[in-house]
């Protein structure tokens, strides 16, 4: 039975390795036939899991409506070394993504070409977070730079340091936290 020559095969695949690519398929009982449903992209290190496991969705990006994008693009670059990864121009509007060497997680500019007025962020907005080696000195730093940065405070929570940061604006009025990396922020 095909069935069972798949499930072989991929118990052969899971003794000689860790990692597999998982493959995802139905069965139609009527013609006792197997389809393949989706092969992920080899190239995409999202798509591989462990055997047993299940694939999770990977945040990727947090979108943010900038009004002057050159102002934001200069704030981003000189407060957390974002570099633009790419750039999509539209009618209307145009996407750009940033990011750096730290990790692919991005941020997302939409940038309305009509747009006259400062965007209101309504009480849904909250804030970005990143996690920095060390929040003293990058505080230092961003007052050198004049962004304006809160205070540095410190959580503590069963006598141990929980989190310690502090927020900063963007150009746009978007906070933006900055952690030390430390516990369950990396």
């Amino acid at each position: 039975m095909e069935l069972q020559s798949i499930t072989e095969a991929l118990e052969q695949l899971r003794r000689k390795a860790d990692d597999i690519v998982p493959l995802f398929f139905t069965m139609d009982p009527q013609r006792d036939t197997l389809e393949n449903n989706w092969t992920p992209n080899l190239g995409d290190s999202a798509a591989i899991v462990k055997w047993g496991e299940r694939t999770m969705a990977k945040a990727i990006h947090s979108m943010i409506r900038v009004k002057e994008e050159d102002r934001s693009l200069n704030f981003y670059k000189r407060a957390f070394d974002l570099d633009i990864a790419d750039r999509f121009e539209f009618d209307d509007f145009t996407l750009v993504y940033l990011r750096n060497s730290e990790a692919d997680f991005e941020v997302e500019f939409t940038i309305n070409h009509e747009q006259a007025e400062p965007y209101s962020h309504g009480s849904g907005y909250g804030h970005l977070g990143v996690a920095v080696d060390n929040v003293d000195e990058e505080h230092a730093r961003f007052k050198h730079l004049g962004f304006e940065p809160t205070n540095v405070k410190e959580f503590h929570r069963d006598g141990l340091l929980l989190a310690k940061f502090f927020f900063v604006q963007d150009p746009d009025g978007y906070k933006i936290e900055v952690l030390q990396k430390h516990g369950r922020y990396r």
